[in-house]
């Protein structure tokens, strides 16, 4: 086994426990903070990145608002939350017209792109939480796109050849994409039945190819962030994988989507 290999496996084998421990047994507050911290430094990593391409977005502003989206009542008919992202597209371009008018549309794009793409989707995973047999949608989102990754690693370093968008991340291949996809699908059968979640045979499957989907879909979207950064990995914190932001990558797109899929379908 390769060192960055082992390390990635023994990132796994410390930090899921954990993670399972916390959705499963612990409180909500808990669950909440723990989201609060990882959408903070993934943006941080985000914002980071987009300096490397000589932007300036407004960080501060930025990770307070995100904080207050994860924090905020879940609600999407409660007042803060359509405050919450009305003042995120609004204030951020008075802001900017007198620092960096010149940059004033990429900057804001920038600083909203974080807010949004980290704070507002990962907020949904704390919503999941919330909601009737939440802990147990959680384990099967969060887990079912471990799968996924998981699948599309090992099995993309296997015997992948194929390229998949060479132009975006010349590591993913096709092969790899469709045993992520396999994987989700198997891991989303297993997981539901486990759980005792109210889904068919033909949802559980279908929210399997979903999760595969965006987790491909995120992966690409912040390998496309990186290589706009010139950087290999989003950050250090995370032995084997990177940063945090390589780790949550496909979670911003699969927790929100399940999120929603529960609360109108379920």
């Amino acid at each position: 086994m390769s060192g960055m290999l082992k390390r990635r496996t023994l990132s796994a084998l410390g930090g899921l426990p954990v993670l399972f421990a916390i959705v499963w047994w612990g409180k909500p507050w808990l669950f909440t903070l723990l989201v609060a911290a990882i959408a903070l430094l993934a943006a941080i990593e985000f914002y980071r990145m987009a300096a490397r391409s000589s932007r300036k977005p407004l960080v501060s502003f930025g990770l307070l608002w995100i904080l207050l989206l994860i924090l905020s009542p879940r609600s999407e008919d409660f007042p803060s939350i359509s405050l919450l992202v009305t003042t995120a597209v609004v204030l951020p371009p008075i802001w900017l017209v007198f620092r960096s008018p010149r940059s004033l549309i990429s900057n804001w794009a920038w600083t909203l792109a974080a807010i949004l793409y980290v704070g507002w989707m990962l907020s949904r995973m704390v919503a999941l939480r919330d909601v009737a047999d939440g802990r147990e949608w959680v384990i099967f989102a969060l887990f079912a796109t471990f799968a996924a990754d998981t699948s599309a690693f090992f099995i993309g370093r296997a015997v992948g050849s194929h390229l998949l968008a060479p132009a975006i991340s010349p590591g993913k291949t096709w092969e790899g994409a469709i045993a992520g996809l396999l994987g989700a699908v198997a891991a989303s059968l297993l997981l539901a039945s486990l759980l005792d979640l109210p889904l068919g045979w033909g949802q559980k499957a279908g929210l399997g190819c979903i999760i595969g989907v965006l987790a491909l879909v995120g992966d690409l979207a912040e390998s496309w962030l990186k290589r706009r950064g010139g950087v290999k990995d989003s950050g250090r914190l995370i032995p084997g994988h990177g940063g945090i932001l390589d780790r949550v990558d496909s979670l911003v797109l699969t927790g929100a989507v399940m999120y929603y899929y529960v609360i109108w379908v379920v």
